[in-house]
């Protein structure tokens, strides 16, 4: 098995009735098992702030799939649940599902890069992740927590 970190957010249609969905249907994808889940957080827009707050939090996976193969699963739960993909970045959105890191493995193709390309400038994805994981690092050695000390985490607070 290895350990997978992903990301939720959603701040579309009852953002906690999206998350607690798509928990169930995480816990529902074959060869995966949840191990951890955060507190649910509420946090200010990432990009364009003419929108709601998010719901964010993070979980635990131990799987056995491959990450191409849990990516197509994460994206088939995001569907279910009415998301649409615009070319506008950082938008609203129903549920959006980011694998943060999977085990110690860095990967680069174009339909999925990890560890998560930007995550660590983004207080709203490590500030759940080490409340689950206090002393995870990234394949090149870094502490989130290290990372997270960086940002600011203030507008950060528990939904």
């Amino acid at each position: 098995m290895t350990q997978v970190y992903l990301a939720l957010g959603s701040n579309l249609a009852e953002p906690l009735r999206q998350v607690e969905a798509a928990l169930h249907a995480l816990d529902a994808v074959p060869h995966t098992v949840r191990v951890a889940t955060s507190s649910f957080y509420r946090t200010p827009p990432y990009g364009p702030q003419d929108q709601p707050d998010f719901l964010n939090a993070v979980v635990a996976l131990d799987t056995t799939l491959t990450p191409l193969a849990l990516l197509d699963c994460t994206q088939r739960i995001e569907l279910e649940q009415g998301r649409e993909r615009k070319a506008e970045r950082w938008g609203p959105r129903t549920l959006d599902l980011d694998i943060l890191l999977f085990g110690d493995l860095t990967l680069n193709t174009p339909r999925l890069t990890l560890p998560h390309y930007d995550m660590h400038n983004r207080a709203f994805m490590l500030l759940p992740l080490i409340e689950i994981s206090p002393d995870v690092t990234f394949p090149d050695g870094k502490k989130a927590a290290d990372l997270l000390s960086g940002l600011d985490s203030s507008t950060i607070r528990l939904w």
